[in-house]
């Protein structure tokens, strides 16, 4: 068997504490319940300050699904985090366009779209736990459709 590329795939939201800290846990956990070996995961925010925590609500709406938050560390998105990517999933046109203007054009995508939907992931920091669960729930749906393109396309590469 032949060495296989190993796509890495960034989340990007705003300040790397709810959403895409959020859709990094839950992607991690899709990967390895379906044996995705070759996809890597991580998270960054457009005006992230580095090292802070997922927010209370991000944690709670990932605890109660079984997933875990506790050491996240917020990372702003630097040109380096883009350049480390092979693709980099926004939650909203803001996002794209810094994405793109780091360096990451054509490799920079609305999470909806790639997912078939349309809109945006909407920022629940503030919210109550309903809105968090919410988002987390739109997440996991957006999170494994677009984690199954990825696979297929990536084994059809191989």
């Amino acid at each position: 068997m032949g060495s296989r590329n190993v796509l890495h795939v960034t989340f990007v939201c705003t300040g790397n504490t709810c959403r895409s800290p959020m859709a990094e846990v839950i992607a991690g956990r899709i990967i390895a319940e379906r044996g995705i070996e070759h996809v890597t995961v991580g998270s960054a925010g457009s005006a992230a300050w580095p090292g802070d925590p997922a927010s209370d609500g991000a944690r709670e709406a990932t605890r109660e699904a079984g997933l875990d938050l506790e050491s996240h560390r917020s990372m702003p998105l630097t040109e380096e985090v883009v350049a480390a990517s092979g693709l980099l999933l926004c939650m909203t046109g803001h996002h794209l366009r810094r994405c793109e203007e780091l360096g990451g054009r054509g490799r920079s995508r609305l999470l909806t779209e790639m997912a078939g939907e349309e809109g945006r992931v909407d920022d629940p920091f503030g919210g109550s736990a309903r809105v968090y669960r919410a988002t987390f729930d739109q997440l996991v749906r957006l999170v494994g459709v677009v984690l199954d393109t990825v696979a297929r396309d990536a084994e059809s590469e191989s």
